[in-house]
Order: structure tokens, then sequence, then C-alpha cells
């Protein structure tokens, strides 16, 4: 979500941390899984970005994995992040949030 919200609307990871984003809203347990709350500023951007914006992200996305060594296809990137906007504007229409859960 980090990467996400940097690659589409700006910023840093240090600026997001200073903001209290990503706002964890579960677990913090042993079993070390975590749900986070998108933030309302990625939500929105996500929801208003238009298809070929959405393909550039992801691309970023996949060179920003390939730089630690995750390899994520290009076309599976777009997938994703594709996904995730209609997720969220689904969502928003039917005034919800959207959780990231993290194992």
């Amino acid at each position: 979500m980090v990467e996400w919200e940097c690659l589409l609307a700006g910023g840093s990871f240090e600026e997001l941390v200073e903001v209290g984003e990503p706002r964890i809203v579960a677990g913090q347990d042993s079993d070390g899984c975590l749900v986070f709350a998108m933030s309302p500023r990625l939500t929105t951007v996500l929801a208003d970005t238009g298809h070929s914006r959405l393909r550039d992200v992801a691309a970023s996305w996949a060179q920003l994995r390939a730089e630690v060594g995750e390899v994520i296809d290009t076309e599976i990137a777009h997938g994703i992040v594709g996904d995730l906007a209609a997720l969220v504007s689904s969502a928003r229409r039917q005034n919800q949030s959207v959780y990231c859960w993290v194992a």
C-alpha cells in the first residue's frame, strides 16, 4: 500500500509514517498478521486514476519490487493495481472502506 500511495500520490514512506499511515486496525499479535486501513488519499487517487496512469504505476511498482529481488510480471502488476482500483471504486460507491491484510 505504501508503495502504491507513493507512486500514485507522491511523497515518501517517511512522510506517510509521520501522518500515521498506513493505519493498523487489527493484528500485532505473535502470529505476524496485520490489517491496515487504506488511507483516504490512496482510495481517492485509486478511484480517480485513469487506465493508462494505472498501467504506468503498475510498471513502476513492478520495477520497485524487482530492485529488491521480487519479480512481478508487468501485466500481473497491472491486473493487481487495476483490480484494486475497481475494488476501491466499488467500496466508495457503497460508502465502505478498504483494508489490506498482510500475513
